[in-house]
């Protein structure tokens, strides 16, 4: 992959949540890639009080983790509550609009992280220069780089913590 400063990583909903759940969101950070949130992302994980909502809302403040703006989010708030909005998708369709940016800077790759079988099976178009991975290769990937101990001694806390999420292992 391209050097440190060309690579960008852009979480889903499902990382965040998962990472919360096992307090291992600054693992984001271990690769020392910059780390961006696309705004409707963080919206969908912070709007409604969950169990992880104000842990992924500090960290973003914290970790001071820049957020990318979406012409999906912006109009998303435009509609407000004057015309219901189909809700589902949209952080998806929002990392797709971010990282057709990347498509537009070749020097830059995008790692989209995500849990969802949907994205893994779903013709989900990304440019050349993207990627896209699932949490838990994301994980081996940091334990084979050493810079974890054990992948699956995160999931381990996420799922002791309540967190039950896919099995999905994308790239194998």
């Amino acid at each position: 992959m391209a050097s440190n400063q060309a690579v960008t990583l852009l979480p889903d909903a499902g990382p965040l949540i998962t990472l919360a759940y096992a307090d291992a969101l600054d693992l984001l950070l271990k690769p020392e890639w910059p780390v961006a949130l696309v705004d409707m992302v963080l919206h969908e994980v912070t709007r409604s009080e969950t169990p992880t909502s104000a842990r992924i809302a500090e960290w973003t403040r914290t970790a001071s983790i820049p957020v990318l703006e979406t012409t999906i989010y912006h109009r998303y708030k435009q509609a407000g509550t004057a015309s219901p909005v189909r809700k589902a998708n949209l952080g998806e369709l929002a990392i797709q609009e971010a990282m057709s940016d990347f498509g537009l800077t070749p020097d830059r790759t995008g790692v989209f992280l995500f849990e969802d079988h949907k994205i893994a099976r779903a013709s989900f178009l990304l440019p050349d220069s993207c990627r896209k991975v699932s949490t838990r290769a994301f994980l081996a990937f940091l334990e084979q780089q050493g810079l974890i101990d054990s992948a699956f001694e995160v999931e381990r806390r996420a799922i002791l913590a309540g967190r039950q999420f896919s099995q999905i292992r994308f790239p194998p």
